[in-house]
């Protein structure tokens, strides 16, 4: 039995379709359901029991229950907002939650696989999972950064294999949920359904306008990551999650408007309140990761919004 939190949200979703495909369906799945607007991404999967947030803390994370049934927790759950500044909500989701089910993992021998964030490292420029390049420049990330810390206290005495993937600029299939979350290239997909022009950035941080990189990776290939953690059980640590190549907006923006076959691009100014908070620069440093023997290739952006566009076309509308 796995449990996938977060599972109707765009990573979660994307791991519990990969896990039917595998032929595992004793899944249960846990997330918010108040939010209507994601629960199509899994009406298509399969799971064993599907628990609002509350029901699970109220009956799993109980102490006096037994789960030896239960071998996974994926925890794909938490609020993404990098512009949500309510403390004691972010750190309730995103560190007390996770605490809990660290918890329940230890005492029941249970595998934690565990979404943590590139954001943990602000504007560095340097991107080795160590705590030297670590800088959290929204409240988002230092959630992220404070469990990442956590871990490390446990991790080298724990009992059970505990896994942080700190994934990188994420985008694909399931997304439109997220709003202004969601990625920049479902928005500037948006956007060309709608005129003939996309809006990027203008420059920042000493980046010519729409010059600033990201390291933009597929969500198929960080599922994979997360599936390969689950079958080398021996394996335990923080990982980054990318391509290990920085792009630019430009190329994603280009790569929208050559799917599309029209467009140009329109540069807006660079929004006030994101001066001080917003990474102009990622780029995941992946050795650790080759390191345990991760081998598969991950796609570049040319390739990848390919594959996501050409989804989204055979999707119903109320789904692009």
């Amino acid at each position: 039995m796995i449990i996938v939190t977060g599972c109707n949200g765009f990573i979660g979703s994307n791991l519990v379709a990969k896990l039917n495909e595998l032929g595992v369906k004793d899944i249960i799945g846990v997330d918010d359901l108040s939010k209507k607007d994601n629960l199509i991404n899994i009406a298509h999967c399969e799971l064993q029991e599907l628990l609002d947030i509350k029901d699970f803390e109220n009956g799993y994370l109980q102490e006096n229950q037994n789960h030896e049934h239960i071998t996974h927790i994926f925890h794909q759950g938490a609020c993404s907002d990098t512009l949500e500044w309510d403390a004691e909500y972010m750190m309730r989701n995103n560190y007390s939650f996770s605490q809990r089910l660290l918890e329940l993992a230890e005492k029941n021998s249970i595998a934690f696989i565990y979404a943590s964030s590139a954001s943990v490292y602000g504007d560095t420029k340097k991107f080795e999972e160590i705590r030297e390049n670590e800088n959290p420049i929204n409240l988002y990330a230092f959630s992220k950064y404070l469990f990442d810390q956590l871990i490390r206290q446990k991790i080298n005495n724990s009992n059970i294999q505990i896994v942080g993937l700190r994934y990188f600029n994420v985008y694909g299939p399931n997304e439109s949920h997220k709003g202004h979350m969601a990625s920049v290239a479902y928005h500037l997909h948006q956007q060309l359904n709608k005129g003939k022009e996309v809006k990027l950035f203008e420059g920042s941080d000493g980046y010519e306008a729409g010059e600033q990189r990201r390291d933009f990776v597929y969500v198929d290939d960080v599922v994979k990551v997360n599936l390969w953690f689950m079958q080398n059980s021996d394996i335990s640590g923080i990982f980054n999650v990318g391509t290990g190549k920085s792009q630019t907006f430009n190329e994603v923006a280009n790569s929208v408007i050559e799917w599309h076959g029209k467009g140009s691009i329109k540069y807006i100014p660079f929004p006030k309140e994101l001066i001080g908070s917003y990474q102009s620069f990622t780029e995941a440093n992946i050795d650790k990761l080759r390191a345990v023997g991760y081998l598969e290739n991950f796609l570049d952006v040319q390739s990848g919004v390919k594959l996501y566009l050409e989804k989204l076309q055979n999707w119903p509308q109320n789904e692009r």
